[in-house]
């Protein structure tokens, strides 16, 4: 039976070695997301476009300017003279944010006067308005801070920040570990589905049951060949994650991997669970899409918090496999946590294969018995 059962496996996997589209998913898909992912998802600007309106036209107002622009963060676009040309400026599109310095900027400064100075952002991109007002601000306290020790007050707290684990708050740090879960669960779930999907619709999987394999190993001899190559994939992305992106890996390797293979396992339960219900490719496909990747890529964690979402959402994501494997990535790669420290999101996802391969098993009876 095992000969048999290896012959199998061996047949399915040429099957698709000689499939290019399949094999341009397989492999070509994970490239495209990690660097579409990686060079353009992030939280991270540079040579964002300013405008500065400079009332007071002094010394200290010219090496403002100069200071804020030597960061590369900023370029500065143009001066306008007020408010109404600004306000122009961010209609076109041409300015992300304008700042005012008042008059009499130098005098006041060194007089220890209050010295207000206005930014105003474009807020119709709500969260890069708050990156640039941030750093604009860390950059004039960084200034006022250069200039005048005497300026502070004799008692003052004075706040220390330190960035544990991603101290330069580097984006694919945590988009990468997104784009793994969301790769593996599409490549492995989706594709699994849409090959049983496939037997079923031509007709062929009525003549696999009636040959000397069960029918319980003839699913499991065509989900083999697509565990090795989402296991290459996976390699593959973290390989490009460190290498291309610098995401370091401070944990274990052999863990990282291993866990790996769990999140595929589920995956892969996953898309057995659907091809049992799905009697067309296409309807296999539908709803791979509206299951897994809209779930994994929303309620993972990865792309927005989920416990800044409303609950009914928080207590979805739960059930979202992504979202362990996205806790698991991130504790081992970044952390350099031990499987002590993840085994509440590996004994969910341990849980998470018995269950789907239980209902896929029962049902897959249902339909052949």
């Amino acid at each position: 039976m095992l000969r048999i059962f290896l012959a199998f496996v061996k047949k399915e996997t040429f099957h698709i070695l000689r499939d290019t589209r399949t094999l341009v998913i397989l492999f070509g898909m994970p490239i495209a997301l990690v660097l579409i992912f990686g060079y353009t998802v992030t939280n991270e600007f540079k040579d964002a476009s300013i405008s500065i309106i400079d009332q007071s036209k002094d010394n200290l107002s010219h090496e403002f300017v100069e200071h804020l622009t030597a960061s590369g963060h900023f370029q500065l676009t143009n001066l306008p003279n007020n408010i109404n040309s600004l306000d122009g400026e961010f209609k076109g599109g041409n300015v992300k944010m304008g700042i005012v310095i008042p008059p009499n900027f130098e005098k006041d400064f060194f007089k220890k006067t209050p010295v207000t100075i206005q930014l105003i952002t474009d807020a119709s991109e709500p969260n890069y308005a708050t990156t640039l007002t941030s750093y604009a601000s860390q950059m004039i306290f960084s200034f006022q801070k250069k200039y005048s020790k005497s300026a502070i007050p004799p008692y003052q707290i004075e706040t220390e920040i330190r960035m544990m684990y991603n101290p330069k708050l580097i984006g694919a740090y945590n988009f990468i570990p997104g784009v793994a879960a969301l790769i593996l669960m599409l490549i492995s779930a989706m594709m699994t589905s849409l090959t049983i999907a496939k037997e079923k619709e031509t007709g062929t999987m009525d003549l696999l049951l009636v040959s000397p394999l069960p029918p319980m190993l003839i699913i499991l001899g065509k989900i083999m060949p697509y565990v090795v190559l989402s296991f290459i994939d996976a390699v593959l992305v973290f390989a490009m994650g460190y290498y291309i992106f610098e995401v370091p890996i401070h944990g274990s390797l052999a863990l990282l991997l291993s866990l790996s293979l769990l999140y595929l396992t589920v995956a892969l339960a996953l898309g057995v669970l659907i091809s049992t219900k799905a009697a067309t490719q296409q309807a296999a496909m539908m709803v791979s899409l509206f299951t897994l990747m809209l779930p994994t890529m929303l309620l993972s964690g990865f792309m927005f918090p989920i416990a800044s979402m409303p609950w009914v959402l928080q207590y979805i994501s739960k059930i979202v496999p992504a979202n362990y494997f996205v806790q698991i990535q991130q504790a081992v790669m970044l952390k350099g946590a031990g499987w002590e420290s993840i085994s509440h999101p590996i004994l969910i996802l341990i849980i998470m294969v018995f269950v789907l391969f239980a209902a896929a098993w029962k049902n897959f009876k249902v339909i052949y018995k």
